[in-house]
């Protein structure tokens, strides 16, 4: 076995035995069970209703774990002396990065898989009370929490780039929820642009806020809950793309990750 897959062995078990990570996925199962008795103060909608909360707990709790794992995985290390150790054996500091995204992304993975199939059991159980009148496109369900979990494996790729730049815990995570919350509203915002109600937006501003458009991620692509509510036909070629920009975006946030840390000093 290499020294990277070890790593990520390592990295996923220890994300396992987290007692933080145990009672965020704990409160998570309880709110998704609680789903069938949510959506029935909407009668004429307990569908919808139980496909948008089920999908909303799941973005949430894979959003909270993708940044304090991100976060916290390298600057945890470090403070415990343990990162030395490592770095000691065989293994470049491009590998010991990789391993540990690898070790994230693998966890975020798992989390969306067991949290998708028991939301698609909690939705089939509203869905059953009062059926409506669109059925429920399985497929779109699944591909809203598989695009889902790519979103935060992306997001946790950036937590981890920060962490790996910064001396500090609380510039990855701040850092991290800016980026997120800028990358959730950077479509809006370049929509509001097109629009004849940007008249008033002087040519410099334009400029910056388009720059920024192109440099940080749209999360927004990565969204489907409409297409999952509503039953509406998946635009294909748009999901190849946003998978295709996925791939792309993290492998260019890790190569950054990486010779940050092969540049830093450790203490």
């Amino acid at each position: 076995m290499s020294a990277f897959s070890l790593l990520a062995r390592v990295t996923l078990r220890a994300i396992l035995r987290d007692r933080v990570l145990h009672m965020l996925f704990g409160a998570s199962l309880l709110i998704l069970l609680l789903v069938p008795a949510f959506s029935l103060f909407s009668m004429r909608q307990v569908q919808e209703l139980s496909i948008t909360l089920s999908l909303s707990t799941l973005s949430f709790i894979l959003l909270v774990s993708a940044i304090l794992l991100g976060a916290s995985s390298i600057w945890r290390d470090i403070e415990g002396h343990y990162t030395a150790a490592v770095l000691g054996l065989p293994i470049s500091r491009s590998s010991y990065v990789l391993g540990k995204f690898l070790g994230i992304a693998v966890f975020l993975s798992l989390c969306s898989l067991v949290l998708g199939i028991i939301s698609g059991v909690v939705i089939f159980f509203s869905a059953s009370q009062y059926p409506a009148q669109q059925p429920i496109v399985w497929g779109n369900l699944a591909s809203a929490v598989f695009f889902n979990g790519c979103k935060y494996i992306l997001l946790s790729a950036i937590a981890l780039m920060l962490s790996a730049i910064s001396t500090s815990f609380f510039l990855p995570i701040f850092g991290t929820i800016a980026i997120f919350l800028a990358g959730s509203a950077s479509q809006e915002v370049m929509e509001y642009l097109g629009g004849d109600t940007a008249l008033q937006v002087s040519a410099t501003s334009k400029a910056v806020i388009k720059t920024l458009y192109y440099l940080l991620p749209n999360f927004t692509a990565f969204d489907l809950k409409v297409y999952a509510i509503y039953s509406l036909p998946l635009p294909l070629p748009g999901l190849a793309s946003t998978f295709l920009y996925f791939l792309t975006y993290t492998a260019i946030i890790l190569c950054l990750a990486a010779w940050s840390f092969a540049r830093r000093e450790l203490p």
